[in-house]
């Protein structure tokens, strides 16, 4: 061991006070038996039983001396082996005598890696024959590990000299063809494949033709393990991705379109019209030119799929991606180059990933643009949507002219207030109704019953490759193996569905219902197959099984809803019903208002007055619009009732508390001024309006009724609710006209004007009544 700067005065420096150290070699004087512990300590006393010198034996000396040789020869032949035995018996003879068995035995052990267990062993022996026995099995398995890890060493140094040696064959074979003209390095086989990916573009901008010179011209002078090469290469493989002047050959053959649209989607008569106009227009042109359309309409009435047989119809590329939400421009035109991980916007991923430059791209939910400190989305579209623009538009990871004039774009959105005016400008906008109760079962029973089943397993196509050019029908399904003949879901019980389960503008929910249906079938036909005891709202309760009007609460639950109107027979004094647009379709809603006596008068007979008067309180999430139109209404209804009944003081002194119903449901609009006034001028003459009748209309303060938007919705809400009177505004004539003959059977419908008639027909009234 090594002793160092022992502070004890002097002892431990020289005369120039430098410290001094030295190397000390302990070696065992004599073994000791423990005998017993004295005291812990420290220090710890013990008491030792010594050890006589051992001599060595006279008897059995060739064993002894055969022993010492082989376990010397062992620690020759594992010294070879191993460099840390090499080390130990480079010191072997000045430590050890090789005469002494029990000296050389320790020594043995000693350099062995063994347990200390074996150690131990070897310690305690006193037999010099046993003891050198033992040291030489200790150093056997240190030989036989040695071996093993030669072994493991050769190993590794033969696979890493073979990789190195493959490797500069490929490097001689790699110089060898280059030099004959075989073959190229890295480099220029990355420019020959750039060369050849351009070689089927036809129409390359002269800016972008320029730019991918300019970039080839770089990445020849770069060196491959430069950052910048990769940068490089990743702007090249985009540039020559893009499909410059590529595009697919279209198919102006309008009856098949036709075919293609009315096999996937019921109706939408307005998008298929357009399509097909679309088609006609580059039959007679020859060529095509892109279109901005925007399909707007509730949730759940095919905006997003018809996109997609759109696409089939024109034989074009199909390319959909989602804007709700989006609040990064870099989204629309892409990321700088300067940035690490940039890469262009969707519309230059869709080139590529269509390999077309006329796709139909489908960006959806156009109306659910978000704005963030990242920029506007939606005046990033402005570009891309503009027809007269999009032909050079200008991606800034690209930043080359792209020309997207080729493009077919749609845009979904559920409502069209939030889109942008300059965006919303840019786009023929198509509105899609929502599903009356003849579509819906019409839709269900062309459509969804025929897919429902067939997923749930229940019916199997009848032929293997069923033909893909008409929808898929009942017809052309069949039973599966164990599966009742006479499973069906009857009319009646998707008219049901439709009226008391769902009601809202599409046929999503009409869609989850019926799937519902399907798979309990499934459960309850796999369960009595199996002879599975079901729970009781799982069981069949009829013996049938075809889902009809009167098993229908069974697979489905109670119905949703119970009725159509709040008030079934007269309507009280105060209450009018209007009709009301959402994102959902249309609807009806009650207006109701109740007066308020007041309570305290003057006592001063000259100044005698009532206290407090002219309030209005509105209740039921009016929004901002809502609440304007309930003011405005009021005063109209103040205006009026003089008119009607001079010197009537209701108003002045009632106060009025005005509720839309379904609290809950946050409203806004200016459709129910004409409700609103009806309701509380019925409210202040004390006379109920007609039972059967709802009005739509915006109102003026001088009492002029104002077109509003939705009339085929709320025309269907009313005849869903059971009105046989509407009242309309004399400006949404042209929409009432455009509304299916079979919405307007049996309706007495007026259109107006001014409220004067709106009152007249309210209240049954000519046009001399006054009281």
């Amino acid at each position: 061991f090594d002793t160092n700067s022992i502070d004890n005065n002097d002892a431990d420096a020289d005369d120039n006070g430098a410290s001094v150290s030295a190397s000390v070699l302990l070696l065992a004087h004599r073994r000791v038996d423990l005998v017993s512990v004295d005291n812990i300590g420290p220090p710890i006393d013990v008491t030792v039983s010594h050890w006589d010198r051992l001599p060595i034996p006279s008897e059995n000396s060739d064993m002894i001396r055969a022993l010492s040789n082989e376990i010397l020869a062992t620690i020759r032949e594992v010294a070879q082996l191993s460099p840390l035995f090499r080390e130990h018996a480079h010191y072997f003879p000045s430590r050890v005598d090789a005469n002494d068995p029990f000296r050389l035995a320790d020594f043995a052990a000693s350099i062995t890696t063994g347990t200390p267990e074996e150690l131990q062993a070897v310690l305690a022996e006193r037999d010099p024959e046993v003891r050198l026995h033992k040291a030489l099995v200790l150093l056997n398995k240190e030989r036989a590990v040695s071996e093993l890890q030669q072994d493991i060493q050769a190993q590794v140094e033969n696979k890493l000299s073979d990789a190195q040696r493959k490797y500069f064959l490929r490097e001689q074979l790699k110089s060898i063809k280059k030099e004959l003209g075989e073959e190229m390095d890295d480099k220029d086989a990355l420019v020959l494949k750039y060369k050849k990916k351009l070689e089927s573009a036809t129409e390359i901008p002269e800016e972008a033709g320029k730019a991918i010179k300019s970039e080839l011209d770089k990445l020849s002078s770069l060196e491959k393990n430069s950052s910048e090469f990769n940068v490089t290469k990743s702007y090249l493989d985009w540039l020559t991705d893009i499909p410059w002047g590529v595009t697919t050959e279209e198919s102006f053959d309008i009856k098949k379109a036709k075919e293609v649209l009315d096999r996937d989607h019921y109706g939408m008569d307005d998008v298929k019209d357009v399509i097909l106009q679309f088609i006609a227009v580059g039959k007679l042109r020859g060529s095509v030119q892109g279109k901005i359309l925007c399909l707007s309409g509730p949730p759940g009435t095919g905006k997003t799929s018809i996109a997609k047989s759109v696409a089939e119809a024109l034989k074009r590329k199909f390319y959909r991606f989602s804007v709700g939400g989006l609040s990064d421009v870099s989204e629309i035109k892409g990321h700088r180059r300067t940035y690490v991980g940039a890469m262009p916007g969707k519309i230059i991923q869709c080139l590529k990933s269509t390999g077309s430059s006329n796709p139909l791209v489908l960006i959806d939910e156009i109306d659910k643009l978000s704005r963030g400190y990242q920029g506007d989305p939606a005046s990033a579209l402005l570009e891309l949507l503009d027809p007269s623009q999009n032909s050079t538009f200008r991606d800034h990871y690209l930043d080359v002219p792209v020309d997207l004039s080729k493009v077919l774009f749609m845009c979904t959105a559920n409502v069209l207030e939030t889109i942008p005016g300059p965006l919303l400008d840019r786009m023929e906008v198509i509105r899609l109704s929502g599903y009356d109760l003849p579509d819906k079962v019409k839709i269900a029973e062309q459509y969804l019953i025929p897919k429902s089943l067939r997923d749930s397993g229940i019916l199997v196509n009848r032929v293997d490759d069923a033909p893909t050019e008409k929808a898929l029908s009942l017809s052309d399904l069949e039973p599966a193996e164990g599966i009742p003949k006479s499973i069906s879901i009857g009319t009646d019980a998707v008219e049901s569905l439709a009226r008391w389960y769902a009601r809202e503008a599409g046929v999503r929910n009409l869609q989850k219902y019926i799937e519902k249906i399907c798979r309990k079938l499934a459960l309850q036909i796999v369960a009595e197959g199996e002879g599975t005891e079901l729970a009781e709202k799982s069981k069949r309760k009829t013996k049938t099984w075809k889902i009809t009007d009167n098993n229908l609460d069974e697979y489905v639950g109670k119905p949703v809803f119970t009725s159509d109107r709040m008030y079934e027979e007269s309507l009280p004094h105060g209450i009018v019903m209007g009709l009301a647009y959402t994102s959902m379709g249309g609807s009806a809603l009650y207006i109701e208002t109740q007066g308020i006596a007041k309570a305290a008068t003057s006592s001063d007979d000259e100044s005698k007055r009532t206290m407090g008067g002219g309030q209005l309180k509105t209740t039921g999430q009016l929004g901002n619009v809502m609440s304007e139109s309930t003011q405005i209404a009021y005063t109209v209804a103040r205006a009026r009732l003089q008119k009607y009944q001079p010197g009537n003081p209701y108003f002045d002194t009632n106060d009025v508390h005005m509720h839309v119903p379904e609290g809950a449901t946050p409203k806004d609009g200016p459709s129910a001024g004409a409700a609103m006034t009806t309701a509380m001028l019925s409210l202040a003459l004390d006379r109920p309006v007609r039972s059967d009748l709802a009005m739509t209309g915006e109102i003026s303060l001088t009492g002029k009724v104002l077109p509003v938007g939705g009339i085929k919705e709320k025309t269907m809400a009313a005849r869903r609710a059971g009105i046989t009177c509407l009242i309309f505004p004399v400006g949404n004539k042209k929409d009432y006209d455009e509304v299916p003959a079979y919405l307007k059977e049996d309706l007495e419908v007026h259109f107006c004007d001014d409220y004067e008639q709106v009152f007249q027909v309210a209240f049954c009234e000519q046009d001399s009544w006054y009281d």
